[in-house]
């Protein structure tokens, strides 16, 4: 059944933008990029109609079906599925409520040529300024929505600029189809231009003050540097969905930049996302980026993007593994895994970790991040699985209790992201007992306070 609006064109008020209020907001999300739409609360029988088909997901993957050139984009009722166009089905048809001026960036309901009152679940946005004829006709177009702001006409501008084949190749209501790169042959997905996905917009991202801190369980600082891993904390980080990201996220062992929507640039620069939920959002500080002064960190949601908070990176911004769960009162015990037998270092009274202290001449593995570059300089320390043996090119100290202690290995660990290992020999003079842990890189000696226990 085709539904359309008879063609006209005129120009826009640019006044139009600097209408919106605090309207419901609807993303349209194409795959020639986001064209948000202000729902009009004034005309309530067809948003609720318009947004009844959008939340069972009846407009995601669904097809701009007709394109004329200063007039109008239409949509709404097919969708692609299989190499078909199937019908999107349709509710009852919805009352008509004119009013509104079909003027450019607006949206509006189509219908039957003969019946006002005939809008189901097509759509059209409005090129130019067509009130003179579509403020009028058939009772009058209804206008239910406008586009927020630049960048979404931009987009509406740029799908009516797809080519629309002549000679039509295919039979109404597709032969005003816009084809992407079409040559001639069988038409197929990458010709379209789809509606993705449809979506309301919530509150946008919003960046606690001072919430920007390097991870908790590497010592939670101000300052990081390329690799090192940050707490980003806020409000509407995310969706309702918390997760970490997991091997299907990674693309030839490159880590995701995107993660479930939610994407964060540190001066500008894609981050990789680790950890996404509403309130806290993890990242890891990409490489290229400066290695001193303070920059601005930006998560952005669904398109929506926070103010920027700035953090302080450095050259080098070192921490050891050591978790909260490793503090027992005023002491933090550093995350020490026995080279032999592979338990966790612990004197008994960290909770749910069996008494296992290290013993003199023994090695241990730590775990840290920040240290800073590796050779082979080819190996990135940010954002790629290691493949291999990297060690850091910073001169590095290990004590224990003191001592220098041998350091066997200081570097990336093979098979993950970003994180290095440290295999350190307890020096054999060590006293028994909690030993504090001290590490200098080049000359600066990391501020956390930690522990190990000893036999």
């Amino acid at each position: 059944m085709l539904r359309f609006p008879f063609a006209i064109s005129f120009l826009l008020p640019a006044v139009l933008l600097c209408q919106i209020g605090s309207a419901q907001t609807v993303r349209f999300h194409t795959n020639l990029g986001d064209i948000d739409v202000a729902m009009l609360p004034d005309r309530p029988l067809s948003v609720a109609n318009f947004l009844n088909y959008m939340k069972r997901g009846a407009y995601d993957n669904s097809v701009f079906h007709r394109s004329v050139k200063g007039f109008i984009i239409q949509g709404g009722g097919f969708t692609f599925k299989g190499g078909n166009l199937p019908n999107i089905p349709q509710d009852a048809a919805v009352r008509n409520e004119p009013g509104v001026s079909n003027i450019r960036g607006t949206i509006a309901m189509a219908k039957l040529g003969s019946d006002a009152n005939s809008a189901t679940n097509q759509w059209f946005f409005n090129l130019a300024d067509n009130s003179s004829n579509l403020n009028n006709q058939n009772g009058g177009f209804t206008v239910f929505g406008r586009i927020t702001n630049t960048a979404g006409l931009a987009i509406m501008d740029k799908i009516a600029a797809v080519p629309v084949p002549s000679p039509a190749i295919l039979a109404s209501p597709f032969d005003a189809m816009p084809l992407i790169n079409y040559r001639g042959g069988s038409i197929t997905e990458a010709n379209l231009v789809l509606v993705l996905s449809m979506f309301i917009l919530g509150d946008p991202p919003t960046i606690t003050s001072g919430g920007v801190v390097t991870a908790s369980s590497f010592g939670g600082a101000n300052v990081g540097t390329a690799g090192s891993f940050l707490e980003i904390y806020g409000t509407n980080l995310a969706g309702d969905i918390s997760r970490t990201w997991a091997d299907a996220d990674f693309k030839s062992g490159v880590a995701p930049t995107t993660l479930d929507e939610v994407t964060a640039t540190v001066n500008g620069i894609p981050a990789f996302v680790y950890y996404v939920s509403k309130n806290q959002v993890n990242i890891q500080v990409p490489t290229g980026v400066p290695t001193s002064g303070f920059v601005p960190v930006v998560v952005s949601y669904r398109g929506q993007a926070s103010g920027s908070s700035t953090f302080q990176l450095k050259s080098t911004a070192a921490g050891l593994l050591a978790p909260p769960t490793f503090k027992v009162g005023d002491i933090q015990y550093a995350v020490a895994i026995h080279a032999t037998g592979g338990k966790y270092v612990s004197n008994g009274n960290i909770p749910n970790v069996d008494a296992a202290p290290a013993v003199p001449g023994e090695t241990l593995t730590f775990y840290g991040t920040g240290f800073g570059p590796v050779t082979p300089s080819t190996t990135v320390v940010a954002g790629k699985v290691v493949t291999g043996l990297a060690p850091i090119t910073n001169t590095l100290e290990f004590k224990i209790g003191g001592i220098s202690s041998t350091v066997l290995y200081a570097g990336l660990v093979p098979g993950l992201v970003g994180v290095y290992q440290f295999n350190v020999t307890v020096p054999t003079a060590v006293d028994s007992g909690d030993q504090p842990i001290e590490v200098t890189l080049n000359s600066d000696v990391i501020a956390q306070k930690l522990f190990v226990a000893l036999k």
